[in-house]
């Protein structure tokens, strides 16, 4: 593993919390704002001025205090070396955020050789805050509350587990779609919170199990850092140590296995 020896892992989580700070400023500016402005990507999704706005102006801090670092963001592609790589969401949820529900996140993380070790997904129109560094534990600030360490629930038995499944879209499109009637079949409880939020949920310990197609490194780097910080299991759907693979798993780790298995893995 590539290690800074300039920056420690705390200095590279407090400069991932400034940038999160930052980024709220200017999404919520432009929340529910009248003349936010939308338009189309090539791949049919929706960016809008606060998307580009936000991960602009992260670039421009990621440029004056990590020169020497990488980056990879949603909207504005991959530069620089891959070692120590900032991986970038500006507004994870654009869907949410155009269409006014608060359901959506700024998302900041730094891989080393392609393995995330900090961790903020900042949800300012929830008030919420998670992130996590490598060995320093997952956290959570709330409502202006002291922050507070975070672990995964104890469930053991998938017949007591809740579940998130994101989008079933997802799963049919990924040939998944029996596998998924099935484990909904046998947990105790599923739904779909979709994007962030599952994965915060879970890392609170409120879920059990979180599984998601059709992602990128921008969409899952930092909950792979948080769910492992909160004592949980992080992988794609096929149980490779990734986040490269197009898909993810999250569970408390107690329950990952028995999910591959119903997976077919």
């Amino acid at each position: 593993m590539t290690i800074s020896p300039t920056f420690s892992l705390a200095d590279d989580l407090s400069l991932a919390l400034r940038l999160a700070d930052a980024a709220d400023a200017i999404s919520l500016s432009r929340f529910r704002s009248a003349n936010l402005e939308i338009s189309t990507k090539p791949d049919a999704t929706h960016v809008t001025d606060a998307d580009l706005a936000v991960e602009r102006a992260i670039r421009e801090v990621l440029a004056a205090e990590r020169p020497d670092d990488g980056i990879l963001g949603e909207e504005y592609g991959t530069e620089g070396p891959t070692n120590r790589q900032w991986i970038i969401d500006p507004i994870d949820g654009t869907a949410n955020f155009l269409r006014g529900v608060p359901n959506w996140a700024t998302l900041i993380s730094l891989a080393v050789d392609g393995v995330p070790v900090v961790g903020v997904a900042s949800a300012p129109a929830f008030r919420k805050r998670w992130w996590a560094a490598d060995g320093g534990g997952a956290w959570l600030a709330e409502d202006g509350a002291e922050p507070r360490r975070l672990h995964v629930s104890g469930v053991k038995k998938l017949e007591d587990a809740s579940l998130s499944f994101q989008s079933i879209t997802q799963w049919d499109e990924a040939g998944y779609l029996d596998q998924l009637v099935d484990l909904s079949r046998t947990v105790w409880r599923d739904r779909a919170y979709g994007d962030m939020w599952s994965y915060g949920l879970l890392a609170e310990g409120l879920l059990d199990v979180v599984g998601e197609f059709d992602v990128k490194e921008y969409d899952i780097a930092p909950f792979a850092v948080l769910v492992r910080e909160a004592g949980g299991r992080f992988t794609a759907i096929n149980g490779d140590d990734s986040i490269a693979g197009r898909s993810s798993l999250a569970t408390n780790g107690i329950l990952h296995e028995d999910v591959l298995r119903k997976l077919g893995h």
